[in-house]
């Protein structure tokens, strides 16, 4: 088989599970703190995406021939902070009544589904109305599709980008949870809620930070999946959001390095498997869940599943 065609699949995959790993630390860190799954934080993800393009077009006068770097990422910024704000509001007006309340983990699981549909709904409408249609093309600058030739290989410059920032943005969020008063307050949380509270800590701003830190992360791997499949529509956060929930569970939901190795990982499988077996392109879809249940049934907690007793993240 030929090297040159074994490397464009290997950065090819690394770049789409870059895109995964980015919402899958979302899903960690969420249930790290409160054993919660957020079904809703694909549907942030695409909140993200949209907040990019409307913020484009209002900053373009909806002209997206000459888009300049500058407008790029004052709209990434725009998005960024929207979705974290989206994600707090989430937070306050769903989940938090419920867990004052002590409501049963399935009220939040419900919760959590009505979350997802009501976003999907409430775009949906937005894109229908507003936008001229449910389907929109992403548009960005021209530079982030050059294509960069070594030997047989093809490489666009975001296939290279989003890995390295996947990497810089997992060593933020590291530094942040190991270096910081607030990291500390967070794996303090994680650990024990209700002892935490009664240390007089403000467990509210640090559930809401959680949020708000998960959702900037989800909007920029939105913004990524949008540049690289130059589309976005209501429902895109249905099935990548399920990909990267598989993705954090496969590296051990709870671990957000293993959330960035479980995204790699299953980006991967998604590519190559297709790559070098043709006749299996069909099953694109399902590796992710496939390779779920392959690696649950001879480690449950995943590839870096930790024993939530005695440590987190």
């Amino acid at each position: 088989m030929d090297m040159g065609f074994v490397l464009q699949q290997i950065i090819n995959g690394f770049s789409l599970g870059s895109m995964y790993a980015l919402i899958a630390i979302g899903y960690t860190l969420v249930y790290g703190v409160l054993r919660l799954i957020n079904f809703a934080h694909g549907d942030i993800m695409m909140v993200g995406a949209f907040s990019a393009f409307i913020a484009l077009g209002v900053l373009t006068g909806w002209k997206f021939d000459h888009i300049s770097m500058a407008v790029f990422f004052t709209a990434v910024t725009i998005s960024i902070i929207v979705t974290s704000i989206v994600g707090i509001l989430t937070y306050v007006s769903a989940y938090k009544p419920l867990l004052d309340k002590g409501a049963p983990k399935i009220s939040l699981l419900i919760t959590a589904i009505g979350i997802s549909f009501f976003l999907e709904s409430l775009f949906n409408v937005i894109a229908n109305q507003y936008l001229g249609g449910t389907y929109q093309a992403f548009y960005f600058p021209k530079w982030f599709s050059t294509i960069i030739h070594i030997g047989s290989l093809t490489i666009p410059v975001l296939t290279i980008i989003v890995p390295i920032l996947t990497l810089i943005l997992l060593l933020g969020v590291l530094y942040i949870l190991y270096r910081t008063k607030v990291g500390i307050a967070i794996r303090a949380l994680a650990f024990d809620i209700y002892t935490v509270k009664l240390m007089g800590a403000n467990s509210n701003f640090i559930i809401g930070f959680v949020f708000a830190l998960g959702s900037a992360l989800a909007a920029i791997g939105g913004v990524a999946y949008a540049m690289a499949y130059p589309s976005i529509d209501p429902y895109m956060g249905m099935l990548v959001g399920l990909k990267a929930f598989a993705a954090a569970v496969v590296g051990g939901i709870g671990s957000v390095t293993g959330a960035v190795i479980g995204g790699f990982i299953l980006g991967f499988a998604e590519i190559a498997i297709p790559g070098f077996f043709p006749e299996l392109g069909g099953w694109k879809d399902a590796f992710a869940f496939i390779l779920l249940i392959f690696v649950l049934l001879f480690k449950p907690t995943g590839i870096m599943g930790i024993d939530f007793e005695r440590q987190r993240f």
